[in-house]
Parts: structure tokens; sequence; C-alpha cells
């Protein structure tokens, strides 16, 4: 029995056919991620489901009695405490709360408590109190009004809402988009253990393999599900598309073959009858449409001028606002090849400290040194702000290049993907992803030596956000990353830094590990809330500082296997780069000659080198696993 059937559904807006005839059906607790390019229609079939909009042909069909959730468009706004506002998301439970005040009939007084006692509704603030908490919210936030709170912040009430309905179908459009790592991953942790069905739209790779059954995808105004997460569509999709293509070129080979044939003999009349039999057999090949990827999405980061180390220092630096400090006594280095990625929940001070190494802001006292050359790149997750929606993004980056052709203009809004058509387009018309890309080029344009991303990847879909993983790993300069995706924080990031109490300081672990602290340190804060003894806790605390050192001795033999992976991933882009060049037939003119030279030279050396990281990364890699399991 499914919960959601959606038969022959189509969808238009503003004469554009986004779904045409397309089917899906969900079954009860089954978890289904969304996925398909920007514009493609995902958030419309949401609306859709929702009865936001109707369709224009098919039908959308949810179980009798079934309960939906789904966060609201609109932010939570009023007087009311973040904690009522969850609980009043309930209707009935406010309902028949209000009639139990009321009532004073006997039977009906007593079918009202039932209920409430069937809807756990005693519970109900604590549930609330958990999942605001999950989302960054402590007690005493949970206590304050909605309208103390920014934007951002209340979206989080919506989404506390509408976890809390416990509904039978949760619908999520992008629900990381307003979330920190932290309430990132505490938000996976909740779905996986969600046992109604959910449809989650999402460019969070991490989100889709843990928590969804299936991937619906929605492409050319279709539907089509693989069982399980992103990871297992990606295979499957690969291998169909690796078929489809042999299956495509055996046609190619047939009918060429045949043609061949047909073109020889059919002016000769001992031929003909055979010619024509061969005519009659090419109609009858089978037409196969090669898989028609769009066009693969590519990022570019300029090349920037290498810098000595350091390239910038912090000596017991002290920053913060209207004169109350935020962050107190940094002392440390950033170096070209450094890739950091801040750790630490929303309000600790990560965009401060972003602030704090581009320039944006003087610290308050304490010192910052920084290279005379050093050009920083700075992209701002509210900066879309900021942004001439009446202008083009040829306008924006005229401005930024006063100086340049306008060849060299549109040659960096093509390293992001903005071709002739969007870079003429105005900005009010571009997604919100396009408008990412915008902004990237715009932060690049110098070729700067360090990149700051503030979440850099809320509008990207999949296909961009693996471009920008591809183009940072082949980036020659710094990167400083705050993001809410833990897959990107894995490919990007050498060092992770935490940023909490004021500090900003190591953290000795990889991403695994982070989420195992953090998951450690909700359960000894709910233990502690709790517990009336002293010694569970002083126990607690010799384990966490066990744990803690544990880490800490392995964080060497983690950092020479991340050390050869960053090694490994270079020298292979080198490799293809230097082969990129070698393919050119111009490089083999006589004038050419010392360039070939230069370029075959180097290539034997980038393989030596390769070959000798992947031996230490091999020998680091095995030593970690010993001590990881010794431990």
């Amino acid at each position: 029995m499914s919960l959601l059937i959606i038969t022959d559904l189509t969808l238009r807006i503003a004469g554009r056919t986004l779904l045409d005839h397309a089917s899906l059906s969900i079954e009860p607790g089954r978890k289904v991620g969304l996925i398909g390019r920007n514009g493609a229609g995902k958030s419309t079939l949401l609306a859709a489901i929702a009865g936001d909009i109707a369709p224009d042909d098919g039908t959308i069909r949810l179980s009798a009695r079934a309960r939906m959730g789904r966060v609201k468009q609109e932010a939570p706004s009023g007087p009311a405490s973040l904690l009522e506002t969850v609980l009043a998301g309930d209707l009935e439970r406010a309902s028949l709360l209000a009639e139990a005040e009321t009532a004073t009939d006997g039977a009906r007084i007593a079918e009202v408590h039932d209920r409430l006692a069937a809807i756990q509704a005693d519970s109900a603030p604590a549930r609330a109190g958990t999942i605001l908490a999950g989302l960054g919210f402590d007690a005493e936030a949970q206590a304050r009004p909605v309208s103390d709170f920014s934007g951002g912040w209340r979206m989080r009430v919506a989404l506390a809402t509408a976890l809390f309905l416990n509904p039978d179908l949760l619908i999520l459009d992008e629900p990381t988009n307003h979330l920190d790592l932290e309430a990132s991953l505490w938000l996976e942790g909740w779905l996986a253990r969600f046992s109604g069905a959910a449809l989650i739209v999402s460019h969070d790779r991490g989100l889709l393999d843990s928590t969804v059954d299936a991937i619906a995808h929605l492409d050319r105004g279709k539907l089509s599900l693989t069982p399980g997460g992103y990871e297992e569509f990606v295979r499957i999709r690969t291998e169909q598309a690796l078929q489809q293509a042999r299956a495509a070129e055996r046609v190619a080979a047939q009918r060429a073959h045949m043609q061949s044939f047909v073109d020889r003999f059919r002016a000769k009349a001992t031929k003909a009858k055979q010619a024509q039999a061969r005519i009659k057999a090419l109609e009858k090949l089978p037409v196969i449409e090669n898989v028609v990827e769009d066009a693969p999405t590519r990022f570019a980061f300029p090349e920037p001028e290498q810098l000595p180390p350091p390239m910038l220092t912090m000596d017991r630096v002290t920053a913060g606002y209207d004169g109350r400090p935020i962050l107190s006594n940094l002392t440390l280095r950033l170096d070209m090849e450094d890739r950091i990625a801040l750790l630490g929940a929303n309000g600790n001070g990560k965009s401060t400290f972003a602030k704090l190494v581009a320039g944006r802001m003087e610290p308050m006292s304490g010192s910052i040194s920084r290279s005379s050359k050093m050009r920083v790149g700075y992209f701002a997750q509210h900066q879309t702000e900021e942004l001439v929606m009446g202008d083009t993004p040829i306008n924006h980056m005229a401005r930024a290049l006063p100086q340049a052709a306008p060849a060299v203009v549109r040659a960096q809004l093509a390293r992001f993907g903005l071709d002739a058509g969007k870079a003429e387009s105005r900005v009010s018309d571009l997604s919100g992803g396009e408008k990412a890309r915008l902004l990237l080029a715009l932060a690049t344009r110098d070729a700067p030596q360090l990149l700051i991303l503030d979440e850099p990847t809320n509008h990207l879909d999949l296909d961009a956000k693996d471009a920008l993983i591809r183009a940072l790993s082949a980036f020659e300069g710094a990167v400083l990353l705050i993001s809410h995706d833990p897959h990107l924080v894995e490919l990007v990031a050498d060092r992770l830094w935490l940023v909490a109490d004021g500090k900003v300081t190591p953290f000795e672990g990889d991403m695994s590990e982070y989420r195992t602290w953090l998951s450690e340190r909700a359960r000894a804060a709910s233990r502690a809330a709790s517990s009336k003894s002293d010694a569970a806790p002083a126990a607690r605390k010799e384990d966490r500082r066990e744990r803690a050192e544990a880490r800490k001795a392995l964080a060497p033999l983690r950092k020479r296997v991340k050390d050869a992976e960053t090694l490994m991933s270079r020298l292979g882009s080198e490799h293809a780069t230097i082969e990129a060049k070698l393919a050119d037939p111009g490089l083999y003119a006589s004038s050419a000659t010392q360039e070939l030279t230069k370029l075959t030279t180097r290539l034997a050396a980038v393989k030596r080198e390769q070959e000798k990281a992947e031996e230490v990364w091999f020998e680091a890699q095995a030593e970690l696993d010993e001590a990881s399991q010794a431990a």
C-alpha cells in the first residue's frame, strides 16, 4: 500500500514544462531523496504535493488520514517563544488542550484525554525541546521570543516544527541550507531514526547517503527511481551510461558497415537486391539515443603567484564587535599549502575569524602580519544581497576588473560555467546556483593566494559541488573553508580547526571523530543535566580525557596519510595538465622543441614522484590502521 502516488503528472510554469507525465510512488516508512539540476522542477513538485499549486495534468494522491509535515516557506515570527511556536505547530494537540479546558460533557472529556494520551501530549514539551536543542537552541534560547532571532535562525524553528509533528510523510526542501555543520549532523541522525516516510530535496551527499532508501532523479521532465543512496545512484547510472554507450557503438558500427555495402553496390544489377535488403535492415536497426548528459559542470580557479611562508601570522589577537570580544588570544599562521576547515556551531565566531583573516575587520588587540603580495578571494554566504539585480554578470565583472579587456571579463565568467547567454542575463533571472557561480568568479578574479569560502555550496547542485571540489583540489593556493557539508569538508580540508569558547584550536582527528566527539558531548550534557552524582561526571571526564589522548596520539599518522593524499591529488592534476599540453599538435612544431623537452622531462619526474607518494601513502595508511586497531 503506497502512502503517496503520483501518476502521469504534468506541471508547467510560465509556459515551460517541468514535469511531463511523470510518475512516482512512496510506501510508508520509505525515505526518498529527490535530485536534479537547478531549475529542473524539484521545488515545484514539492509545492504540488503540498497542494500549493494545481497539476496541469495527472494526479497526486496521499493516503487517507495520512499526516504530511512540511517546512513553511515563510519564517515564523511574533512574540511567542521558540518552544511555544513549535508546540503550536501540532494543531490537533492545541485543539484538544483547548477543548479539555472548556468541555463539560463527561464522555467527551474522556475521549479528549484518551486522545491526548495517545498522541503523548504530556511529553510534547520535552520532545520539542530536544529537537530545538539539536538544531542549536539551548534552554535559554528556547524561552526567548521568535522575533529576537534572524531569518536563518527562524527557519530552523520552522524545521523544528515540521520534525516535531512526527508526520506520516515529511517533505523537506534543502533542509540543511540554514544549518551549521553540527546541526546538519544532528539532522542526519534524526532522519535516520525517523519511522515515517520522507521526500527530501538536497544537494548534501552525506545527508542523501546516510538517510534515504532510494533516489528519485528528475531529468527532462521524467522521474526515475533508483534504490540506495546517492553513491549507489551514481554507480548504477554510470554503469547504465556505459552499457548504453557500448550498445550505441555497436549499432553505429553495424550501420556504417551496411551503409558502406549499399554505397558500393547500389548501382550494380547483380547486387541490387542484396543492397535493397541491406537498406531495409538499416531501417530496422534500433535507434539508441546515447546518454545525453547536460554539459559537464567545470570550475577553474586562476593560478596564483607563489608566496614564501608564512603568508599570514596572528599574534595574541582579540577580535569582536562594539568592544565585546568574540575571539581572544589567537596565535597562529597560514601558509599557501594550508587547507583548513573551521568547525563549531553558528555564533561561535567562524565568520568573524574569516573576516579577520580576509582583512575585513581589524583586531581589538594583538597584531596580524600579512605578506605584502597576498591576495584574498572571499566568498561570503550573504554576499548575494550585494549583487545588483538589474545588472548582468558581465556588468559586475567589468566593474571588478576595470582595466580588463572584454574577452578577459568573459573568460573569468566562463571559468565558472557562466556562458554567453547567462553572462548577458540579468542577475534577477539567474538561479541561486548561478548567482553563487558569479560570486565565485568575482572572488577569484585577481588569482588570490588565499580562498576564504563561507558556505559556498548552499545553492549549488550536486554536479556543481563536485566541480567545486575538483577545482579546489587543483588550486595551488590556501583554502579556509566554512561549510555545513561534511562531504565537502572531508574532500577539501587537510586540517580541522575548532572555533569554540572564544578560541581557535586544532581538532586532532577527522570528520568521523568529530561526529563521535559531538555525540559524546551531547550525551555527557544530557547525563550531567539529569545526574546528581559527583562521581559519575568525574568518571565521564576521565573517559573523555582518555579518548582525547587516543585521538591526539593518532593525529600524526592521520596527518601523514592526509599529506600523502594531498600530494597524490596535486601530482595527478599536474600529470593530467602536462598530458593535455602534450596532446596539442602545435607543440610538435620545430620551434617548440625546447618546450616539448621541458614537458616530457617534467612528466617523467611527476610519474616518479607519484610512485613515491603512493608508497608513502600505503605505508602511512597501514601504520594508521594498525594503531587504530590497537587503540
